[in-house]
């Protein structure tokens, strides 16, 4: 049996299987007919990604973003769970499909969406597929996937579990399991908060709102369309965003004090929310800020906290933290250890929460 942890974001999808790492862009478009082809630039495999699911086919990610002249991108929670997870989390966990071997997926899903969409979701991705890669050098690979067992949590948590937990899903980190803590996860298009207090979900103070980092992109795609008449994509902002500047038509647009102002008046408005969904939880140890969008933001809400904050390592893809943390709780719940191994973790108590199917 293989574990998985799967993260279907709206701006990235993230898989690990504990020994290697995955993501791409949540884009999906239409496949063309490539007619040359050169062995220069990246030919890295999850930046040419060519699949064929149910014999329909698709570019995926940075392929579909460069390659495709019809391309899907979403901020609707509704159209991604019953559109887009399908095709994203099957690509992805074909890549670490082997024959006779089954499959143990865990993801998340934003807190204010987990009951409603946690069926949907787990059910989409049980079961059997057929999945076929074709490769840049235009070879072939056909995967058979076979999906036992899908489980969801609220989003954060796992987040929480990567530190809680070593890489065999054994707790080690016994000071967390004592504290309260509050979790602040900025994704693209959501941002979600959650306190985990001594090993259990808090509710009153866990939810979702449309604070994402996609709310920034917008408005610099607004000024950038005023400026230079072009609609730019939020998903082929990224690059622009982290350097400050972007070129469109020849000319170079400097992004980087609009890019700043938008951030502060993001992390403002992140501060504010998680200032009143955590009113009640003034027993905290400290705050855990993660997600993709945290990295962007952190300069910007550290001094708007008044609370100690779990130092930020800016060496590791905060991208990551979520689905190496369903990894580890998945290691948790599925892989059995030796009779008589001495495990210095436990199992984590689950509720309906953190255990739907």
């Amino acid at each position: 049996m293989e574990v998985l942890g799967i993260d279907v974001g709206f701006g990235f999808t993230k898989v690990s299987n504990g020994r290697e790492n995955y993501i791409f862009q949540s884009v999906i478009g239409d496949p063309v007919d490539i007619q040359f082809k050169t062995n220069f630039g990246n030919n890295d495999f999850t930046d040419n990604l060519h699949v064929t699911i149910d014999k329909k086919s698709y570019f995926i990610g940075d392929y579909a973003s460069k390659q495709s002249a019809v391309r899907e991108f979403t901020l609707d929670q509704e159209r991604l769970v019953s559109d887009f997870v399908r095709i994203l989390a099957i690509t992805a966990a074909g890549i670490y499909a082997e024959e006779g071997i089954t499959m143990n997926v865990i993801s998340g899903l934003p807190v204010a969406y987990l009951s409603h969409d946690n069926e949907t979701f787990a059910k989409t991705l049980q079961g059997e597929h057929n999945v076929l890669y074709h490769m840049p050098d235009g070879s072939q690979i056909s995967k058979h996937l076979n999906i036992n067992s899908v489980q969801l949590m609220p989003q954060p948590l796992g987040s929480v579990f990567n530190i809680l937990m070593d890489e065999n899903g054994r707790v080690i980190n016994r000071d967390l399991a004592n504290q309260k803590v509050g979790v602040v996860d900025i994704g693209f298009k959501t941002t979600d908060y959650t306190v985990f207090d001594r090993m259990k979900y808090v509710e009153r103070s866990s939810s979702t709102t449309d604070l994402g980092i996609s709310r920034s992109f917008l408005a610099i795609a607004e000024k950038l369309k005023k400026e230079s008449g072009i609609q730019v994509e939020l998903y082929r902002l990224f690059e622009a965003v982290d350097s400050g500047h972007i070129k469109i038509k020849g000319k170079e647009y400097n992004i980087a004090n609009l890019r700043d102002r938008v951030f502060e008046y993001a992390a403002r408005e992140i501060v504010s929310s998680m200032d009143r969904l955590f009113a009640d939880e003034w027993d905290m140890d400290y705050l855990v800020l993660t997600g993709g969008g945290a990295k962007a933001l952190y300069d910007y809400i550290i001094p708007l906290v008044n609370m100690d904050v779990l130092p930020f390592d800016r060496s590791k893809d905060v991208r990551f933290n979520n689905v190496m943390g369903y990894l580890k709780y998945g290691k948790n719940k599925w892989v059995k250890k030796p009779v008589n191994a001495k495990d210095p973790g436990e199992k984590i108590e689950k509720d309906e929460k953190t255990d739907k199917k």
